[in-house]
């Protein structure tokens, strides 16, 4: 299980930036999409796709590779910006986000791009897919399979009986090879999380039906990777890891306004703001690349 050196954190944060900045570029030629939470997992998804996950973009529907499932299809974004600078599509697709006839619906479709692992939108039935895969992969190969299936979810979700189902489930059957990551933001498109319907302590809950639980900071590179790895060595309970995220993170007008979960830039003020957000993205790149010189 390797660990992170500091020219990886470097080449991690960058590509981090890097993503934010094609997240913006999707939004404003849509006009259309979600902000908030596509830029808060932008540091889980790059960690995982260019240092974690056993992947091809070359070879999409390897046996072996790992699965990523998202559940919350709504920061469709932050997926598709990943892939593509992974290579899985040309970047210069990110500007059909949302257009017509376009493979990058605001709602993941696997029917458009096989290499998804599932096709999502109605919130809390990720997690009971990934349950399905996990399991599905435990009978096709027995416990000694290497194969993780990922599972990211928003903490919003968790309003969703199916989510508490799928928890029962994967406890009951002690799913080793299954980690869900929930982005744990406290924002959902009508408010904070803890007025709209208080999730409380979520790690102690998930440890109560059976889970491995972690805490971390979504944004640091060494705690997320740190937490998979101690999620892939518990072999007798599937794992969860809590991670706190800055909705918005990089665009200080946005950061920790729930207004700008799902608004987009549609109006000349609103384009205005993300072309500010724009701004600050490619002059935040430049000091990334500064301090680690």
């Amino acid at each position: 299980m390797e660990n992170l050196t500091d020219e990886k954190i470097k080449e991690l944060a960058i590509k981090a930036n890097d993503i934010r900045m094609s997240i913006i570029e999707m939004l404003l030629e849509a006009k259309s999409g979600h902000t908030a939470g596509p830029l808060g997992m932008a540091d889980i998804f790059t960690l995982l796709y260019f240092h974690k996950l056993k992947h091809n973009p070359e070879k999409p529907e390897l046996e072996d590779r790992d699965r990523v499932v998202l559940s919350n299809g709504h920061i469709a974004p932050v997926l598709y910006a990943t892939m593509a600078h992974a290579g899985y599509m040309p970047k210069e697709e990110l500007l059909t986000l949302r257009k017509f006839g376009s493979r990058l619906q605001g709602h993941p479709h696997r029917d458009f791009m096989p290499w998804l692992e599932n096709s999502s939108g109605p919130l809390g039935s990720g997690l009971s897919q990934g349950v399905g895969m996990a399991l599905a992969d435990r009978i096709n190969n027995g416990v000694g399979t290497d194969k993780t299936i990922y599972v990211l979810l928003s903490d919003g979700e968790h309003d969703e009986g199916n989510t508490w189902e799928a928890v029962l489930l994967a406890g009951k059957e002690k799913l080793r090879n299954l980690i869900a990551i929930v982005d744990r933001n406290n924002i959902q498109i009508d408010g904070y999380t803890e007025n709209i319907l208080p999730l409380g302590d979520l790690l102690k809950k998930y440890e109560q039906f059976g889970w491995h639980a972690q805490e971390i900071d979504g944004h640091n590179f060494e705690e997320i990777n740190n937490a998979i790895n101690l999620a892939k060595a518990v072999y007798d309970k599937p794992s969860v890891i809590i991670a706190r995220t800055i909705p918005g993170r990089g665009v200080s007008m946005f950061e920790r306004d729930y207004k700008w979960h799902g608004y987009a830039p549609n109006g000349k003020e609103a384009v205005s703001d993300y072309k500010q957000a724009l701004h600050e993205l490619r002059t935040l790149g430049g000091k990334i690349r500064s301090e680690h010189e």
